[in-house]
């Protein structure tokens, strides 16, 4: 089913030129943008040396978006660019949740030790009376 406005009549005649010979407008719809290759993202994932090489792969399939774009496909780029931005989140994903993790780890046993410390610290701080002793 055909939703593009303005609509207009089948039926009505094509309009003519000066000239008198028929024309046809065709109504193409807004542009889409270009696929993005995010190889900035990819260089920087890259470089940060990940597990697993994620950010090289990245790397890899921004190349071969960029390519593709310069070639003219660009459905292949957009696929391309989405598999560079998957592996992008992954590595970048891959990057900072071991570093938060251990970052939390160590500040909950930091809480834990100085409780600790401090229920220590009151028994070692009792004072005993003399009387205690007989």
């Amino acid at each position: 089913m055909d939703t593009a406005y303005p609509r207009e009549d089948p039926r009505a005649p094509a309009p003519r030129k000066a000239d008198g010979a028929a024309h046809t407008a065709l109504a193409v719809g807004a542009p889409r943008p270009p696929p993005r290759d995010h190889l900035l993202w990819s260089v920087f994932s890259t470089l940060y040396l990940n597990l697993c090489c994620l950010g090289f792969l990245a790397l890899a399939y921004s190349i071969k978006a960029r390519d593709q774009k310069v070639a003219g496909d660009l459905e292949a780029a957009r696929r391309f660019g989405s598999k560079a931005k998957c592996y992008n989140i992954l590595a970048t994903m891959w990057a900072l949740v071991p570093p938060l993790l251990l970052l939390a780890l160590v500040v909950t046993g930091a809480l834990h030790l100085s409780r600790l410390a401090k229920d220590s610290a009151a028994f070692f701080s009792t004072k005993f009376e003399d009387s205690d002793y007989d």
